[in-house]
């Protein structure tokens, strides 16, 4: 099958943290960098999904209907095995791809959803009241109002990231937007320590704001608490129960071609992926090197597993959302055939469940790779369906 569009499956909104202001912007962009199949996949919610699906409508965009999680694996905490976060072992972010939409979700999974939602709200509310106390020492002139950074600034998930921005907005807005002034008082938040990025540089203050204060070692960091994390498991559960697909997101190589004890042996990592239910794995493109990203990504498609990729956007940093790998290095025709079949996996997947009938992993988790050409075909016919009208 020849690859015939553009696909981003992973794409954060403001509907937990995103670069885009709104949705509108992210699918103008998609648009505009001629990227046809896009993927909704914000942390812990589906509130986006209505207006992602008439954004798409309405500019003859694929889209695709995902999910984000951080799950714990016991073991491998218990093990010290660091999985796809390098920092903490045990901690495993996942995704769920292909989900229904309307998106609906059975008890006791709907409850125990809302609750990690509230949990994350209340720890960074948290950290939110341990910042004004540290703006009140340093007699900085303002605090943070928790209630006005929802209302102006979320869509009912706050994250940390909306503490950075709010805080760099009241600094700003205190100082008249002049360039001394903002350095000055950033310095004095952080303890003398300057700053270095630009105040032009929105992206790079917010970052350094979250980076002194609100990450471990910070004045303002709260530690999350276990409710804050799912069993690995149930999270796979929960997925299965939305009408996903359970999707292990690889954090893959770093700037020095490391990988995490769990990532470092592909083909021990392919086995053991498969052994713990996934049939469905990601890559963050922008992370990896582009020829490490291939003989990863064409490894495990291979072996079977849907592939795709995505950019995230959830930082304050602009990226196109056009792919590419790491120092904007373009994919290679292998890399791009082999996101645009997984996503043709998924559009099939998350039609036919939506209907009622059984996906390419069935209400066990299950999947017959063996069908994955099937489902290859059926998606391939859908997107064109609704893309082709553009052209």
């Amino acid at each position: 099958m020849t690859s015939q569009y553009n696909v981003n499956a992973h794409l954060h909104t403001p509907f937990s943290f995103s670069a885009f202001r709104d949705i509108d912007e992210a699918l103008d962009r998609a648009v505009e960098e001629e990227v046809r199949v896009v993927g909704i996949n914000d942390f812990y919610t589906t509130e986006g999904y209505e207006a992602w699906a008439d954004g798409c409508r309405k500019r003859k965009l694929y889209p695709l209907f995902g999910i984000e999680f951080i799950s714990l694996n016991a073991d491998d905490q218990q093990a010290g095995l660091r999985v796809n976060d390098p920092a903490n072992p045990g901690r495993t972010y996942l995704s769920g791809k292909g989900i229904s939409y309307p998106f609906r979700m059975s008890e006791p999974y709907a409850t125990q959803l809302s609750a990690v939602q509230a949990e994350s709200n209340r720890q960074v509310e948290a950290m939110c009241a341990k910042l004004n106390d540290h703006l009140q020492r340093k007699e900085a002139g303002f605090t943070l109002n928790v209630e006005q950074i929802k209302k102006e600034l979320t869509r009912g998930s706050l994250r940390e990231r909306h503490l950075a921005r709010a805080l760099r907005l009241k600094v700003y807005e205190a100082c008249g937007n002049e360039e001394s002034a903002v350095h000055t008082v950033l310095q004095n938040l952080y303890d003398g320590k300057a700053p270095k990025s630009s105040w032009k540089d929105i992206a790079g203050v917010e970052n350094e704001i979250r980076a002194n204060l609100l990450k471990a070692g910070g004045v303002a960091f709260v530690p999350e608490e276990a409710a804050a994390f799912l069993p690995m498991e149930r999270v796979q559960e929960m997925i299965i129960v939305a009408g996903g697909i359970p999707t292990y997101p690889f954090l893959a190589d770093d700037a020095k071609g490391n990988y995490t004890d769990f990532e470092c042996n592909l083909e021990r990592v392919a086995d053991q992926l498969t052994e713990r239910g996934f049939h469905s794995v990601e890559f963050i493109t922008t992370r990896n090197d582009v020829k490490l990203l291939e003989k990863y990504a064409s490894y495990l498609y291979d072996q079977g597993f849907v592939v795709t990729f995505g950019s995230e956007h959830n930082t304050p940093a602009m990226e196109p959302v056009e792919l590419f790998a790491r120092n904007r290095t373009p994919l290679t025709d292998r890399l791009k055939q082999i996101n645009y079949d997984g996503a043709c996996v998924l559009a099939a997947h998350q039609h036919v469940v939506s209907q009622g009938l059984e996906g390419y992993v069935d209400g066990n988790g299950k999947a017959d790779r063996s069908r994955r050409e099937e489902f290859m075909k059926l998606g391939d016919v859908l997107i064109k369906r609704e893309c082709d009208t553009y052209r």
